[in-house]
């Protein structure tokens, strides 16, 4: 939703594409970029079905203007998924199950999640992650409060701070203690402060395998379509 996870994706992406398609090969992609205040206003408002019906009407738009997929780049609004989903006709990439399969395929099932409060706290990464038998830690209160304010106030704004890292690696090595064995980069823009392999827990930085999988997709796709 903010500009600086839209970035991420679009990058990831057609690095992806050029790396398995060599030459000067780019994504094909039709994208559609929101007004993040507009959305953060709806978001502190509660206001989730207006939310989820501008969401469901930018797909539907990307659907008419020929996308062969919706990839929702970003986490918290995936709270409004279902809105989206039936919205459109073609397929919706949905970064949970996406992230739960490579947890599943790397033998985790107790990660700890770190992303904005909505995430941590309205219930639905939780339950997605539980019909794929994974059990999803958060941090305590002020963990949660302090990592939802480095992503809007920081990250967000494009700001890498090494205090911040800090903090949010403490809540990493206290989850461990109490029996994560992952990490889940829950939000696009955690990946902006932490590394993957530089945590005390295994990260999965859910941003890049959402993009992955829309590239599998993507290039499948066309494959599937020469082929007939």
């Amino acid at each position: 939703m903010s500009f600086e996870s839209s970035a991420i994706y679009y990058r990831m992406i057609n690095e992806a594409v050029r790396e398995r398609l060599g030459g000067w090969h780019s994504a094909d992609i039709l994208m559609r970029s929101v007004d993040f205040q507009a959305v953060v206003d709806m978001q502190r408002a509660g206001h989730w079905e207006q939310a989820g019906q501008c969401l469901a009407d930018a797909a539907r738009g990307l659907e008419a203007a020929g996308a062969e997929c919706i990839v929702l780049c970003t986490v918290t609004m995936h709270l409004v998924a279902p809105a989206i989903e039936a919205a459109v006709g073609v397929p919706f990439l949905h970064v949970i199950d996406v992230t739960a399969e490579r947890l599943k395929h790397a033998g985790r099932h107790r990660p700890l999640l770190l992303a904005t409060r909505y995430t941590m706290e309205q219930g639905f990464y939780q339950a997605r992650m539980k019909r794929h038998s994974i059990d999803v830690m958060i941090p305590g209160l002020d963990g949660r409060t302090l990592t939802h304010d480095i992503i809007f106030d920081e990250l967000c704004a494009g700001k890498v701070l090494d205090r911040s890292r800090e903090g949010l690696i403490g809540l990493v090595t206290q989850a461990k203690t109490q029996g994560a064995d992952s990490l889940i980069f829950g939000c696009t823009e955690v990946g902006m402060i932490l590394d993957v392999g530089g945590t005390p827990l295994p990260g999965f930085d859910s941003t890049a395998m959402h993009a992955a999988a829309a590239v599998d997709f993507a290039l499948d796709f066309d494959a599937r379509n020469h082929a007939a």
